[in-house]
């Protein structure tokens, strides 16, 4: 992602999220729309007596549902409002 950039959508259950991302593309001289997702669990530790957020694509058993949970709403904003 391009820095600047803001997320098309971000979607939290939680620590879990999916961002999705929209970039334009062109080919054969017409431009469209690319979307990707960005899943990511937030992390606090503890650095100098303060909180540190913290990024991880891992999952721990009981972050399973809150994923499947942000990931199926990132389909659903892709798939049922935007020609994808």
């Amino acid at each position: 992602m391009a820095e600047g950039n803001k997320p098309y959508k971000k979607i939290r259950a939680g620590q879990v999220s999916a961002t999705i991302w929209k970039n334009e593309s062109e080919k054969d001289g017409k431009k469209f729309d690319v979307f990707s997702i960005q899943f990511t669990k937030s992390y606090g530790v503890e650095e100098n007596g303060q909180t540190v957020w913290k990024d991880t694509n891992s999952l721990q058993a009981n972050d399973l549902a809150k994923a499947i949970l942000v990931l199926q709403k990132a389909q659903e904003e892709l798939f049922l409002t935007k020609e994808v």
